[in-house]
């Protein structure tokens, strides 16, 4: 929260003196200057400089609602991301599963149901889709319209607006709440057409790290199914 003091002195008389003498006597207080406001450009540029190694790792909690069937779903996990366009995402609650990119080929598995799905990677995850802008974080420049919603910042966050420059995916509006003090990406909000959210919270983030690009690789076991995603969803 913005607060300024405002301090009223009125010494008349022989008093003038003495507050001359406290003055000179007690120590100064600082007093609490107002946050300076940073422009968009200077946000972004923060989280580019934040985003700018080469590797690093978080935990999410996300929330899923399908606004027609009034269904809401909660997963949490881990994420892995090397940039540019890998990632690893694995699920442990409710059931565990794995999103594995190497910028190329997608894989989703889900070993309870002995189960794989093998796609290209552009079509689920272009310009951004899936937070995937978070292993190319040039992305946000590149293929949306951002703003500042300065209306719906909190104490601790920036609230940027997402808009996709081109309507080619099923992405109706992105919001990013990006931490003041550390410029991290610590909640990304996505709505589609149909009103449908998509809530994912990030923290614990370790930044700098030297991850091999083996980790983005999958090898599919023997004996599960496996599907062929549809290259446009």
């Amino acid at each position: 929260m913005k607060c300024k003091i405002i301090l009223f002195c009125c010494i008349f008389g022989l008093l003038a003196a003495h507050e001359i003498y406290a003055q000179k006597s007690s120590p100064k207080t600082a007093l609490p200057t107002e946050e300076i406001p940073l422009s968009l450009d200077g946000i972004i540029k923060k989280i580019e400089k934040r985003y700018e190694s080469e590797g690093f790792s978080a935990k999410f909690t996300q929330k899923s609602v399908l606004k027609a069937m009034e269904i809401t779903d909660t997963a949490s996990g881990s994420l892995l991301i090397r940039r540019p366009g890998m990632m690893r995402w694995e699920y442990e609650m409710p059931d565990k599963q794995m999103i594995i990119t190497d910028s190329v080929s997608l894989w989703v598995f889900r070993p309870n149901d002995k189960q794989v799905m093998v796609g290209k990677a552009p079509a689920y995850f272009g310009d951004g889709k899936g937070a995937s802008f978070l292993s190319d974080i040039k992305v946000l420049r590149q293929n949306f319209e951002v703003t500042h919603e300065e209306k719906m910042n909190e104490a601790c966050c920036y609230t940027l607006k997402l808009l996709p420059k081109e309507k080619k995916y099923n992405i109706e509006v992105i919001y990013l709440l990006i931490s003041k003090t550390t410029s991290d990406v610590v909640q990304i909000v996505t709505y589609n057409a149909y009103g449908d959210q998509t809530e994912i919270n990030l923290s614990d983030f370790k930044f700098n790290l030297k991850l091999d690009k083996a980790v983005f690789n999958f090898t599919i076991p023997e004996g599960v199914d496996i599907l062929k995603l549809d290259e446009e969803p």
